[in-house]
């Protein structure tokens, strides 16, 4: 049995959008590719036909992940408790070393990106921030170094 995938309602349809568009509009692309490179002549020393071929086949892989992880979806509620940092919350934190606030919404895995403030529920902050309350103080052991926090709030 595969891993529970935890998506936010907008990781969910993301990651279904992704899975429509590879199944229609990039596999009707990589075959017009190779099509194009068919006709270049000799498949044996035919660079952009290789290329194609091995496009088409990170596509069929991609949509093969995508389709496992949305079978085993569970859905993070809209209605999350906010007196705690849990999945599917946005937390507000001041770096005491930076002496910035910063804004993290904490999502699974399979939805991370953390240049865009969605970090995972298993990263070292997410796994230090998991559980917290505002007014609480928490260090994240990363590979970086030690990184103190102070929670300053919690929201949906």
């Amino acid at each position: 049995m595969s891993k529970s995938v935890q998506l936010t309602k907008d990781g969910l349809k993301k990651l279904q959008d992704e899975l429509e568009y590879l199944r229609t509009d990039g596999r009707t692309e990589i075959a017009e590719k190779i099509r194009v490179a068919r006709g270049y002549g000799d498949l044996s020393e035919n660079s952009e036909y290789d290329e194609a071929k091995n496009e088409q086949a990170k596509i069929e892989a991609r949509i093969i992940e995508l389709e496992k992880m949305l079978e085993n979806v569970t859905l993070i509620e809209d209605d999350v408790n906010t007196d705690v940092v849990t999945i599917g919350v946005t937390v507000t934190v001041f770096d005491k070393e930076f002496e910035e606030e910063l804004t993290y919404r904490v999502v699974g895995s399979a939805e991370a990106d953390p240049l865009n403030g969605l970090i995972s529920d298993d990263s070292p902050v997410g796994k230090a921030l998991l559980g917290a309350k505002v007014g609480e103080e928490v260090t994240a052991e990363t590979p970086m170094g030690e990184l103190n926090f102070k929670i300053i709030g919690i929201s949906k």
